[in-house]
């Protein structure tokens, strides 16, 4: 039985919930209790954890398992939750062997090994703006599906089931979208040109699956207007079409 006080919480802190069909609640519901089950939060810097943070985080790294065979994120143990931007150590190549250290302050890291970290008042922004296509919780659990090969190449696991040749296929396809999109949005950065895509995601192309996994529930209706391609790739890998969310709804 899913707890009626976590259903009230996704009622009233995640929009998404009332978009989604009935028996996709219910589906989503199932894995925020498996989810919630296995995966171990920890606050840090004073944050005191309660239900409230667990089930969001939950609700929106469930959110990208809906209609899919899925391990609940196999590598993942820990969900560490800061109150806001935390303090990353960082070396650096100047040259000559020579590595220089600083300091970045960030509001998410995945890492391939462990563990999530997220800044709760960046969270909070995503909940309180669920339609700007920034969501620092979708961000890094994109990247931790991004793992789930072995690589972080902004090439999740594909066609997990398929024989080799569809696989091929799909890698095929998925290479010369991704590719081009990316290639894409690095040039529109370099012009200075805006894109509904944020522009951290022309850094490599794991942060552009990142940064495009986010538009495309952030965003779906723009995303399926501007990058038909990019939107019908990532609506085949996970099983989801967020743009019918918005029944009658053209993109502005």
């Amino acid at each position: 039985m899913f707890p009626r006080t976590w259903r009230q919480i996704l009622a009233t802190r995640c929009a998404f919930y009332h978009r989604l069909a009935e028996p996709d609640r219910r589906e989503l519901e199932g894995h925020i209790q498996v989810f919630l089950a296995e995966k171990q939060f920890e606050g840090c810097g004073g944050l005191v954890l309660g239900d409230e943070i667990r089930v969001c985080v939950a609700a929106y790294a469930c959110l990208l398992l809906l209609h899919r065979k899925t391990d609940y994120y196999p590598s993942l143990r820990t969900v560490l939750v800061y109150p806001s931007a935390f303090v990353v150590p960082t070396l650096r190549h100047v040259g000559s062997g020579v590595l220089e250290e600083s300091h970045q302050l960030r509001a998410g890291e995945s890492w391939r090994e462990g563990a999530v970290v997220l800044a709760w008042d960046a969270a909070c922004g995503a909940l309180h703006a669920p339609d700007n296509g920034y969501n620092v919780i979708v961000h890094e659990f994109a990247h931790q599906l991004d793992y789930e090969d072995g690589r972080t190449d902004g090439a999740p696991l594909l066609g997990h089931g398929e024989s080799r040749q569809a696989q091929k296929r799909r890698y095929a396809d998925w290479s010369r979208v991704m590719r081009a999109e990316f290639e894409q949005l690095q040039t529109r950065v370099q012009r200075g040109e805006s894109s509904i895509l944020q522009e951290y995601g022309a850094t490599n192309p794991a942060e552009f699956f990142a940064v495009a996994t986010e538009c495309f529930f952030g965003k779906p209706l723009e995303m399926r207007e501007k990058h038909p391609n990019l939107y019908d790739q990532l609506k085949w890998y996970f099983q989801q079409d967020p743009a019918c969310w918005f029944p009658g709804l053209q993109p502005g």
